[in-house]
């Protein structure tokens, strides 16, 4: 019992990590993109402590009523503020010795004297320590699932004038600690509601399922939550594309992990081979990887040494001998995407058959040849998409039926490549020209991308950019429902960009 006891503790962690599911894209924040952050989060915490709303303060000390309302913060000194990391999944954020000046009106009656007028107030050495818990939702999203907060104002003085400014200052003990107090108590309710309500609405912007275009569309839910250090935010996404005619099809990932050691730029974002074999995938298998070129579309030249190679049947064929040739180019099996510190290439099977199609009659196969194709791809990325090009590296083709015919075919080798250079490819890099848009929220771009290829994944690192304000951004779509996060609901209309579902 003890034996199986030891051996059941020494294969845990090899079952942990079985179990847990290969990520087809992570992006890592580090502290640097964090500092960024920090900057744009300081001014979001600064318009959110403005609006504080302090309720109003009255009271009574003999014959002295008093009375104190419309409370309004004019001004904030937040010099000296930190944002971190803090393991295991939270953001720590601080803010020491800042100070709040706020002015207020003022009601007192003393026995048959009524004064009203102004007070000006300095809150200091305020302090405000928050801690953010990242975690994943149900729907696979990025949220701040929890947030504790401590606040606390080390003093507060208040300057009074008017008639009765000495009754003030007698009675200032009394004004200025209870002004204290309500202040500190709003802080915290303040930052929580622009945490858990604001920026998560900020992070609804972040696409979970989203259409590429009419064809596919790419899951980017998170698979678990996100692995926080001192000095990077690691989050590990599916990164799996679906044809959109079968929204809950799975494709085991059975590619290299990718790793991501960089720490010397804001953001890094990896991809996996599963990542492309998956877009390839889903193309193949909404049946879009055909293209078919016929009468004029067919390039002169290639017509010319086509009805030559096939002049035999076509004679033997005479009623077709006029009509016009139709090719039919059909990938046979998805593309299948390999990445190597060299480059990155795609691996393209197809099926290319030559026919004769005479007006008002069926069509006449003349050939039916494989293709064997490996393209070049350059990935780069533009804004938020992630775009890819390719280029033809290597062509070679066969015959199905026989290898003499195969051997006959050879005169087309050169032609039908310079075929695929100049119409098929470009067809192809029209249709992935925009590209498919990495998750990060609204608002935020990225600048001065590198992308650096390594053995079974390639890497974008990169430099972060706020393009819209927080405020702005979360002004802007906090009004828009969002999904249940249980669901998603698809449109049933297609997109030709990238559409949030």
């Amino acid at each position: 019992m003890a034996a199986s006891s030891c051996l059941l503790f020494l294969l845990l962690p090899c079952l942990v990590m079985a179990s847990r599911s290969t990520p087809g894209c992570r992006i890592r924040i580090t502290s640097k993109g964090l500092d960024l952050v920090k900057q744009e989060g300081l001014r979001f915490v600064e318009q959110e402590l403005q609006n504080i709303t302090v309720s109003d303060l009255h009271g009574q000390e003999g014959q002295f009523h008093y009375n104190i309302s419309q409370v309004k913060v004019t001004d904030l000194q937040l010099a000296l503020s930190d944002l971190h990391f803090q393991p295991q999944q939270h953001l720590a954020f601080n803010i020491n010795n800042a100070s709040i000046s706020l002015r207020f009106r003022r009601q007192l009656l003393y026995w048959f004297f009524y004064d009203i007028g102004s007070i000006n107030a300095s809150a200091d050495g305020v302090h405000i320590h928050t801690v953010l818990q990242l975690a994943k939702d149900r729907a696979g999203r990025l949220k701040i699932s929890n947030m504790t907060c401590e606040a606390s104002i080390a003093r507060m003085h208040a300057g009074f004038s008017g008639t009765l400014r000495k009754v003030y200052e007698f009675l200032s003990t009394f004004i200025v600690t209870g002004m204290r107090y309500l202040l500190s108590q709003q802080i915290c309710p303040s930052l929580d509601h622009a945490s858990l309500v604001l920026l998560n609405s900020l992070l609804d912007t972040v696409p979970v399922r989203s259409y590429v275009d009419e064809h596919i569309g790419i899951d980017y839910s998170l698979l678990q939550d996100p692995a926080v250090s001192t000095d990077t935010l690691d989050l590990d996404f599916k990164g799996m594309f679906f044809p959109r005619t079968k929204e809950n099809q799975e494709l085991e990932n059975h590619a290299v992990e990718p790793v991501i050691k960089e720490t010397e730029r804001m953001v890094y974002v990896a991809f996996s081979e599963y990542f492309f074999d998956s877009a390839m995938q889903a193309y193949f298998q909404a049946g879009v990887l055909a293209i078919e070129l016929q009468g004029e579309k067919v390039p002169k030249d290639l017509e010319v040494l086509l009805r030559a190679t096939f002049f035999g049947t076509i004679f033997m064929l005479s009623p077709t001998v006029d009509a016009p040739l139709q090719l039919v180019l059909q990938v046979s099996a998805p593309p299948r995407c390999t990445i190597k510190p060299s480059g990155t290439s795609v691996s393209v099977s197809a099926f290319l058959n030559i026919s004769m199609v005479p007006p008002g009659h069926p069509a006449v196969q003349l050939s039916s040849m494989v293709l064997e194709t490996k393209l070049s791809a350059k990935v780069f990325l533009q804004g938020k998409a992630l775009r890819m090009q390719m280029d033809l590296r290597r062509f070679r083709i066969y015959s199905k039926q026989s290898a003499l015919e195969s051997l006959a075919l050879f005169s087309l080798q050169a032609p039908l490549k310079t075929l695929l250079q100049l119409t098929i490819m470009p067809i192809i890099n029209e249709r992935t020209k925009n590209g498919v848009q990495i998750p990060l929220p609204e608002g935020m771009d990225f600048t001065k991308e590198v992308v650096t290829n390594h053995a079974g994944f390639l890497t974008v690192g990169a430099d972060l950019h706020f393009s819209k304000g927080l405020r702005e951004v979360i002004n802007q779509y906090r009004t828009v429902p969002t999904a249940p996060s249980t669901a998603s609901t698809l449109p049933t209309e297609p997109s030709l960009g990238p559409h949030q579902l």
